[in-house]
């Protein structure tokens, strides 16, 4: 699989940092990282990935930040959380869109178009990044069909980028 190409990689400047640090607190729910935090924007093949340090930490996918997988698991939010049964882990992890039998818990505050990010049952570990197809009250209630399309993955390009570091 061919890494992922990031280029025109930029410092932003703190007021810049300041907006975006709020933009993602406030969509879920704990603080990250501050204008003080070195944090660079970049574009890549899919989206703009955002860089606090050497870390790729978050994404900008159709002009929302949300954290990348690397980024849950540094800043640990519980908001924005769809919770997969066991049986769905092994195609989550491969980058499927994730189905609405294999749901098995969600934030209700969840709207449709919104950023989530998709834990296991078992762990709470999170899985994956995706765009919501259905509001929060409709994902937990397991309707058939798409409900979420996967973003980012673990194994992903953008997840072995993060490796090297």
């Amino acid at each position: 699989m061919a890494d992922i190409m990031i280029r025109k990689r930029k410092r932003m400047r703190s007021k810049e940092v300041k907006a975006l640090a709020s933009e993602l607190e406030a969509a879920l729910g704990i603080p990250v990282f501050d204008e003080d935090d070195a944090v660079d924007m970049a574009e890549s093949s899919d989206f703009n990935v955002i860089f606090v340090g050497p870390d790729i930490l978050g994404i900008v996918y159709d002009g929302k930040a949300f954290l990348t997988v690397r980024g849950i698991l540094k800043y640990r939010p519980e908001k924005r959380a769809v919770t997969v049964d066991m049986g769905a882990v092994p195609f989550v992890i491969n980058g499927a869109d994730i189905m609405g039998p294999g749901i098995t818990d969600a934030d209700p505050d969840i709207q449709e178009g919104d950023l989530v990010w998709i834990r296991d049952v078992k762990n709470g570990q999170p899985l994956a990044i995706g765009k919501a197809l259905r509001s929060g009250e409709a994902l937990a209630s397991k309707q058939p069909g798409k409900a979420i399309k996967s973003i980012h993955f673990v194994g992903d390009k953008l997840w072995k980028t993060g490796e090297r570091s």
